[in-house]
């Protein structure tokens, strides 16, 4: 009886043993994971907003020359009929329209909302950038 009951007392703890060593391994698995998972996710963001940045920057400078664009035509159109300065105005207006949509890309990035937001915003941007362009051809 005696043998039986220390027999059974190895096999216990040893079964204790093993578990408690499993448990050890998968909650240093699960850790792992988590925190491959966050360093993994920081770098596709980083890496995305840096192209979010160059788009912005492509943006910019597409405005700036429309807006340049703009400002050559303006005493031409000021000299002009009520319906020249009128259709001037309109495009103007689509121009500030646009470099509104510029900036709210600008503060989403500043303000480090996700990409894809970004992103929308972006196309949104360019959108109304379009739009400005052809209101300056309409002219």
């Amino acid at each position: 009886m005696r043998k039986s009951r220390l027999s059974l007392f190895k096999s216990t703890s040893m079964l204790i043993s093993v578990v408690g060593i499993i448990m050890i391994i998968s909650t240093i698995i699960v850790v792992a994971y988590v925190g491959y998972s966050l360093v993994s996710s920081n770098i596709t963001n980083d890496i995305s907003s840096g192209t979010q940045y160059d788009e912005l920057a492509e943006l910019k400078a597409s405005y700036s020359d429309l807006s340049v664009q703009f400002d050559n035509i303006k005493a031409t159109y000021y000299a002009g009929s009520l319906d020249d300065i009128q259709r001037y105005s309109d495009a103007k207006i689509e121009l500030s329209r646009a470099n509104s949509a510029i900036e709210n890309v600008q503060s989403a990035l500043d303000a480090d909302i996700p990409s894809n937001e970004v992103d929308s915003r972006i196309e949104f941007a360019k959108q109304k950038l379009q739009a400005a362009t052809d209101a300056y051809n309409s002219l």
